[in-house]
């Protein structure tokens, strides 16, 4: 049987500059590579050694928004501070919510700009 771990997701955003600098500051990481999208718009790659989250525009914002769920449920970021990550994500004027302490670590939650929603944990 293969193995494999999850390289990567593409969300669409209405300002890549705005997300990617968030995700920079939230997990510090850092811009693995930018440039134009084969479908239009611009991409930007956020990430670590491993794996990256793809920001991606077309330059107009986003289609009507989604209901939870559809398509996703959430992202899942694990930060090794969540005191730290949750300032982060008060300082980019987001609203952290739905905080939680059960195994295996403690959590919050929160909706960027697009109403994309990140679970952020911490397992320390």
């Amino acid at each position: 049987m293969p193995i494999g771990h999850l390289e990567h997701i593409n969300i669409t955003v209405s300002d890549i500059e705005r997300s990617a600098a968030l995700l920079e500051r939230l997990m510090g990481w850092h811009i693995r590579w930018r440039g134009p999208s084969q479908l239009g718009g611009e991409t930007i790659h956020v990430g670590g050694v491993r794996d990256y989250i793809a920001v991606y525009t077309k330059g107009t914002p986003p289609a009507g928004r989604f209901a939870k769920g559809q398509p996703l449920n959430h992202v899942g970021l694990v930060v090794d501070d969540l005191d730290a990550a949750e300032a982060v994500v008060i300082a980019a004027g987001l609203e952290p919510f739905n905080h939680a302490d059960y195994h295996p670590g403690r959590r919050f939650y929160f909706f960027d700009w697009d109403g994309i929603e990140f679970e952020v944990v911490s397992y320390t």
